[in-house]
């Protein structure tokens, strides 16, 4: 039987549950939901967090401009992440690789193909591969999304069947209902160009993206027939909840 293929996007403010610190609990409801789905699906992870890792062993001094100190700090923290990464998921006898890529290489053919290549030959042999942006050499991330936009090209480069990015929210709520204070999710839409007039420019506590880095992804996404659901990471089980529909979070027709 074919697995369904997963590229599942973890925000920084999901990865620290809203905190100033990667929540290794929150590593291991993930690790956890993958281990009991691994039979019907196959999981690509893009994960940020490496800044929110970095954070709580250092305090940089400000010599230089901010970009080059988060750069650092996302120096420091990558290796802090997959540590974590490594140490939950082999408990639950899941194996991890680190995958560096950076926007460039979705420019170049031959290292779209390289990067299909590796990913798949991973996935095949049960390693679970863990992307973030090579922050050291490149700034989009730190600058521009929150690694969303690249989990939108990885999931079209790798033909996932689901795009689920986890956010701090029960996916995009309506701006009528955000106006009065009372949020109501969107649960199901297919206009992009509608959705995003129901959207603010409000980026996340610690992440760089707001819910129209969601869309850009999303759309992506789209492009390449693959459907996008935008959940509420910081709920346990958000990921079989959402399989199993018993949860509220939006999904973006393909």
């Amino acid at each position: 039987m074919l697995k369904k293929r997963i590229l599942l996007k973890i925000g920084s403010n999901t990865l620290t549950k809203d905190t100033d610190h990667i929540s290794r609990g929150k590593i291991e409801d993930i690790g956890r939901q993958i281990a009991a789905l691994k039979d019907q699906y196959e999981f690509i992870i893009v994960s940020s967090g490496a800044i929110a890792a970095a954070k709580q062993f250092v305090k940089l001094e400000h010599n230089g401009e901010e970009i080059n100190v988060k750069q650092a700090l996302a120096s420091i923290g990558q290796p802090h992440l997959m540590r974590i990464f490594q140490e939950n998921f082999r408990e639950l006898g899941l194996f991890t690789s680190q995958c560096l890529l950076s926007y460039s290489d979705f420019e170049k053919e031959g290292s779209k193909i390289n990067i299909k290549n590796t990913i798949n030959v991973l996935v095949a042999n049960n390693f679970i591969p863990i992307i973030n942006e090579n922050d050291t050499v490149a700034t989009d991330e730190i600058k521009f999304g929150d690694n969303d936009k690249l989990a939108g090209l990885t999931a079209a480069l790798l033909a996932a069947d689901i795009l689920i990015i986890a956010t701090n929210t029960d996916g995009i709520y309506t701006k009528v209902s955000l106006a009065s204070n009372t949020p109501k999710t969107i649960t199901s839409v297919s206009d992009l160009d509608e959705l995003s007039q129901e959207i603010g420019d409000s980026k996340s506590t610690h992440g760089t993206g707001g819910m129209q880095s969601k869309i850009d992804a999303a759309t992506i996404a789209k492009n390449a027939g693959i459907e996008t659901w935008i959940t509420n990471g910081l709920a346990d089980n958000f990921i079989i909840d959402a399989i199993e529909n018993k949860s509220v979070f939006t999904k973006i027709k393909a």
